[in-house]
């Protein structure tokens, strides 16, 4: 507390931008001291996990919106779709120590981050006692990632009351360990769900509480196309999250159980896309675009991102659009 103290009264003294730079992986705790001490004088800046764009070195390549043009210039400077490198991207995830370990320091690494960060920071900073509840709870968000939040399901399988389910997913969440994904609503839209989606902040993480074990048993299990899901979504997140422009990100659900993966909003237009493992996707699956126009937004683009080797139209404004150019 002393130090955010004598930072207060080093900005008092000058108008300087940028001057102190401060980081930790215990947001709780820095974001309420900070706010005590620094308030009106912070910027908070939120980091994930590295992205694919980043670990490629085009850290600064995001797109200013999501058509087919757009992608088909940048796909130029990216190496062809890889089925394989996707998935190994899915399971290492991206933490910066992670990438040039072996499989067995990996799950060495997993391990001590979970008891001294994950149980440490739930103990300390939000009085859970239930350690162990709290790690079976842990194993049930992974296995009920890309899906709709269901807080009866996640405390089901965690042995703890739907209540608890609910007040721990608030925890993940203040810890950057998980994320919801909105669903898309206004009042033009009729007999839409609002229920949101869970996701994993870091495919890695996921990977490990439900004991994937390799790149390959991952790519060929049954939940492969609940982790791709997961894997796009949160790179589009963190992209979006550090571009310059303001881009909201939601999933469309009806009653009717018609869904579409993604829908972005990007300077009052809508970008609807569906996230599919294969390489060559059925067209029928952009059939359920049609349904935002009933929004009274203007739907610019849309396609599906899959393992396509390079951009290829649809039609006039859909696209198969590579995973790799996330």
């Amino acid at each position: 507390p002393a130090l955010f103290e004598e930072i207060k009264l080093l900005c008092d003294e000058s108008d300087e931008r940028g001057r102190f730079w401060l980081t930790g992986s215990q947001s709780k705790r820095l974001m309420r001291q900070a706010g005590d001490s620094l308030a009106g004088r912070i910027c908070i800046l939120k980091m994930f996990s590295l992205s694919a764009k980043e670990l490629a070195g085009k850290a600064d390549d995001i797109p200013d919106n999501y058509t087919f043009s757009s992608f088909l210039q940048r796909s130029k400077n990216y190496p062809e779709n890889n089925i394989l490198q996707v998935y190994d991207r899915i399971w290492k995830g991206g933490m910066p120590d992670m990438l040039s370990m072996d499989t067995e320091l990996r799950l060495a690494y997993w391990n001590s981050y979970i008891d001294t960060y994950l149980i440490r920071d739930a103990v300390d900073d939000n009085g859970i006692q239930d350690t162990e509840g709290f790690r079976k709870f842990l194993r049930a968000c992974a296995a009920f990632s890309a899906e709709l939040l269901n807080y009866n399901d996640l405390g089901n399988a965690a042995g703890i009351s739907a209540v608890t389910a609910k007040e721990w997913i608030k925890v993940l969440q203040s810890m950057g360990i998980i994320f919801l994904l909105e669903p898309f609503y206004n009042n033009e839209l009729k007999r839409m769900i609002k229920t949101p989606k869970l996701y994993f902040c870091d495919t890695g993480l996921c990977s490990f509480l439900s004991s994937w074990t390799s790149r390959d048993t991952l790519m060929n299990g049954a939940a492969s196309g609940h982790y791709l899901e997961n894997y796009v979504v949160s790179e589009i997140l963190k992209n979006t999250s550090y571009g310059e422009k303001t881009v909201s990100l939601n999933f469309y659900r009806d009653t009717n159980q018609k869904e579409i993966d993604l829908v972005l909003e990007i300077e009052g237009g809508l970008y609807a896309f569906e996230i599919k493992r294969t390489a060559s996707p059925e067209r029928k699956l952009i059939r359920t675009f049609s349904l935002l126009e009933k929004s009274g937004k203007e739907l610019k683009a849309g396609g599906i991102i899959c393992m396509a080797e390079k951009p290829f139209p649809m039609d006039s404004s859909n696209f198969l659009l590579p995973v790799n150019l996330l």
